[in-house]
């Protein structure tokens, strides 16, 4: 058990790590506020526009799959600082686009940028962490993500005040919506720096034969006591005995894989297809589109975010306490009755282009119900999921079959990112009635297929 004086180090080691998951957050979301200047800009139709805004998701899906990989050869601190140089090329190119396919290609930068974060953040600090701590020590990570998405809506909509309303209104010499991008440069060199102050993971290092450097890390973060040769023997025989997972080993049963990792791959759908993202790459565009003015339409997409942050925070506090499922279901029926509302007051829509209006009752319905829907989600399903994929699957698969959901999850993210402006064209309502029946779904794929895992040992999934 670390002293005090230690605990604090563990504690900054971990925050400063966190900045790749607070810049995962940031840079998923702060096209949000880019959408509708990026369409003005460079005149663009709903269905490319998509593409563009989907590009990240492609970049992420390759950095997450190279990340773990890169890390075994090189270090994690490297892997941080490589990330934080792609999230800084990223935010400048994307702010200083000449066409639209050059902006395609920053987002790409950064969506590997992203990738590469979501992987080794965790992993990281699940290795640095003393065994004591490691929980709570890991929900740093999706705190930083939440803080991060809430954070840039408040730099948009700060900078769009700035702009006096207009996205694309002029600030020192750029379009607001450049700055919006552009400002991300400030927590990606935070973070390049920052991993100057920590240290290499003690897995790593044991790995690259320095046993001494990992005493000294492993010192500090636990404390000088004698059983630190223990320790590190007990990494180095854990890493002797673990076996190295492969895609053959997922091999089985009726449907080709096995039961359970389709129960992962499920997980990870249902948590994109109830159409959560539109919430953090859409939401200005989606209240402009129902006449709500830019200014307010930010705001909302602000006050969204700190509703996520609020969510997230129940969610750590309570998943070992009511337990998985029952979590998962409490979300998926708030989340269906939220939707269905939703739904509805988009059906009150009138009118076209500029000119388009709700009435206030649907107004009010559709702005409330948004904000449920955001709390659902983050109390439940934002949380629930990882914790689950972390603890289904058998010791012996448990690599292989966490990347395969997680690629299920960056596709089904990108399937909703891709359509939605088309979609919407086309039937806002009726395309919140489509998130509507997954949300309904989900609750019987819960009753049904998914295992509770409350207080069970990771050796017991079997």
């Amino acid at each position: 058990m670390p002293s005090a004086p230690h605990l604090g180090r563990v504690v900054f080691i971990t925050a400063a790590a966190a900045m790749g998951g607070f810049l995962f957050g940031y840079d998923s979301s702060v096209i949000n506020g880019a959408v509708e200047a990026v369409r003005g800009r460079f005149d663009v139709g709903s269905a490319l526009l998509a593409q563009v805004i989907a590009a990240a998701l492609i970049g992420s899906a390759i950095g997450a799959a190279i990340a773990g990989r890169v890390a075994d050869r090189i270090g994690r601190i490297p892997v941080m600082r490589i990330a934080a140089v792609l999230f800084t090329v990223s935010a400048v190119g994307s702010a200083l686009p000449f066409a639209l396919w050059d902006l395609a290609l920053w987002r790409v930068l950064g969506g590997i940028a992203i990738g590469m974060a979501s992987v080794i953040g965790p992993a990281y600090i699940a290795e640095v962490s003393p065994p004591a701590y490691r929980g709570r020590l890991a929900s740093f990570q999706q705190g930083a993500i939440v803080l991060g998405i809430a954070v840039s809506q408040l730099v948009n909509w700060g900078i769009l005040n700035l702009a006096g309303g207009d996205q694309r209104g002029t600030l020192a010499g750029l379009e607001a919506w450049q700055w919006m991008l552009g400002i991300m440069v400030v927590p990606a060199v935070g973070y390049f720096l920052l991993s100057f102050t920590i240290p290499e993971s003690p897995r790593f290092l044991i790995s690259a034969g320095r046993e001494a450097d990992a005493r000294r890390v492993l010192a500090g973060v636990e404390g000088e006591h004698g059983g630190l040769g223990a320790r590190v023997r007990e990494i180095e025989t854990a890493m002797r005995t673990e076996h190295r997972s492969t895609f053959r080993d997922l091999l089985g049963g009726r449907a080709g894989l096995l039961p359970i990792v389709w129960i992962g791959i499920g997980l990870s759908v249902f948590q994109q297809l109830v159409g959560i993202n539109v919430v953090f790459y859409y939401s200005s565009t989606l209240w402009q589109s129902v006449g709500i003015n830019p200014e307010s339409s930010f705001f909302y997409s602000f006050t969204t975010s700190i509703v996520n942050i609020a969510g997230t925070v129940v969610a750590m506090l309570c998943v070992d306490r009511i337990g998985r499922k029952p979590l998962a279901l409490i979300g998926s029926a708030g989340m269906t009755v939220s939707l269905a509302a939703v739904a509805w007051a988009f059906a009150a829509r009138t009118g076209s282009g500029d000119d388009v209006t709700l009435p206030d009752v649907q107004g009010a319905v559709a702005l409330v119900g948004a904000h449920v829907f955001t709390l659902f989600f983050a109390l439940s399903w934002g949380v629930v999921v990882w914790v689950l994929l972390g603890e289904i699957f058998p010791s012996r698969i448990r690599a292989a079959a966490l990347g395969v959901a997680a690629g299920a999850q960056w596709i089904a993210n990108w399937a909703i990112t891709a359509s939605f402006p088309s979609l919407s064209e086309w039937n806002l309502s009726s395309t919140y009635v489509v998130y509507t029946v997954f949300a309904l779904l989900s609750i019987p794929f819960i009753l049904k297929w998914v295992p509770e895992t409350k207080g069970k040992a990771l050796e017991e999934m079997g």
